[in-house]
């Protein structure tokens, strides 16, 4: 087996890898720099590989919600006012992340991606998510679902929107979890688990598309034919993937907390921490 073989292979790995992470609570971005670094992958734009592989899950996004897709973007071309709230509330959502993003991602780039900030932001935010769906007492109903106030998308006020536009932003910083910062952002502002879910998978749209654009734009005169490849190799598996894990984590969503997927995140901080540990 060749080099260039070899390369092919991992990055369909972590192509997999980023769809089976980037819409469950458990941080995508940092599995593919732990799970890299255990597999060797190299790849001089690493960086730029991990946030275009993206694209490829959130086009299996697109394709799962097409139907609803198509509905809100004809609802608010033709001024139906529960779709135009809708796409309102989406725009408001992007923008924290969109502004503070182009002014600040390559200082966060720099400073952040690194292991052992994953270990950190992996284990705090399996705490936060711990307490958010702590159970109040013998109902054996989380806490979240007793505050709740929006259950259904047009249900959303711009205000609960723009809470999760700024919770998104705690996303730049790998191991946070774009998913799970939008879950339990909005879970936080009071709309309901299920809810909150699906609004997050609308706000990757735009927010994971403008992130690949932008830095393939930026990177595309430095990428060789190679690197070239092995995106397109990540960008498939990250989209077969990720067809399988959404419809998964709705049906998921409906019956159970998230309270797994933060004891998830605890241990495998936990894992991580000990490899950092003993690697040197």
């Amino acid at each position: 087996m060749t080099d260039n073989t070899l390369q092919l292979i991992k990055a369909f790995i972590l192509g997999i890898v980023e769809g089976l992470t980037e819409f469950v609570p458990v941080s995508s971005t940092g599995h593919l720099i732990v799970i890299g670094d255990w597999i060797g992958f190299q790849s001089s734009e690493g960086k730029v590989f991990e946030v275009v592989i993206q694209f490829g899950a959130i086009l299996a996004v697109m394709w799962i919600f097409r139907a609803r897709l198509y509905q809100l973007i004809h609802g608010t071309l033709t001024g139906q006012r529960g779709e135009m709230l809708f796409a309102r509330n989406l725009v408001i959502a992007f923008l924290p992340a969109a502004v503070i993003g182009a002014i600040f991602i390559s200082a966060i780039k720099s400073l952040f991606f690194h292991p052992s900030v994953v270990v950190v932001t992996l284990v705090l935010g399996g705490l936060i998510m711990l307490w958010v769906e702590r159970k109040p007492g013998e109902g054996g109903e989380s806490a979240h679902t007793r505050s709740a106030t929006a259950f259904s998308l047009d249900e959303i006020t711009w205000k609960q929107a723009l809470a999760v536009g700024f919770a998104q932003c705690l996303a730049m910083i790998p191991g946070t979890s774009r998913s799970g910062a939008t879950i339990i952002g909005g879970m936080v502002a009071g709309i309901q688990r299920k809810t909150a879910t699906e609004f997050s998978f609308f706000l990757a749209m735009p927010t994971m598309l403008g992130a690949a654009v932008y830095d393939t734009y930026r990177n595309y005169g430095v990428l060789s034919g190679e690197e070239t490849w092995a995106i397109v190799a990540g960008f498939i598996g990250a989209f077969l993937s990720a067809l399988v894990v959404v419809r998964a984590v709705l049906a998921f969503v409906a019956r159970h907390t998230y309270r797994i997927f933060g004891w998830y995140r605890i241990v495998f901080g936990g894992v991580v921490a000990l490899w950092l540990l003993t690697r040197g």
